[in-house]
């Protein structure tokens, strides 16, 4: 079976490393003497060390699940190797997680970041009307109403 953990970040560090015109560590350093100075390569440097420790437990909890598995018979998985391999599910699923947040943050054409919008930090001036025409609605008006079951 092919180890895609490696792809993945390599890719992603890759990625950053072309974004921002240095390796990652260099980076990271940068990122720790002046957080202020790049907003989006403190975020990008964040979830890098997020995703790089997610990384590392994934390998830990296969590592131990391989190691459980070469003492079980073939045909028989026992609680504890079940609960290994849960965790390692659990591993993947928070390492795709935060890989989609880095893939995502390296995307400039992502939903959300091609144009002003009405989330949380666009000026109000920048925030677009409704995309449809509107206008109140219209009430019935009090004097052609009768009221059901009432004699005339």
């Amino acid at each position: 079976m092919p180890d895609t953990s490696e792809d993945v970040m390599s890719v992603l560090t890759e990625r950053i490393e072309d974004r921002f015109q240095m390796p990652i560590a260099d980076l990271r350093r940068a990122v720790e003497a002046a957080p202020q100075a790049n907003p989006e390569a403190t975020t990008l440097v964040h979830w890098h060390g997020l995703l790089t420790e997610t990384q590392q437990a994934l390998d830990t909890a296969e590592d131990a699940l391989v190691e459980a598995l070469g003492t079980q018979p073939a045909d028989v998985l026992d609680d504890p190797v079940m609960e290994l391999a849960h965790q390692v599910n659990s591993a993947v699923a928070s390492r795709d997680g935060r890989a989609m947040v880095v893939n995502y943050l390296l995307d400039p054409n992502a939903p959300g970041k091609r144009g002003p919008g009405a989330w949380r930090g666009a000026s109000p001036a920048a925030r677009r009307a409704p995309a449809l025409p509107t206008s109140p609605p219209t009430l019935p008006s009090a004097r052609n109403t009768t009221a059901r079951g009432a004699a005339r």
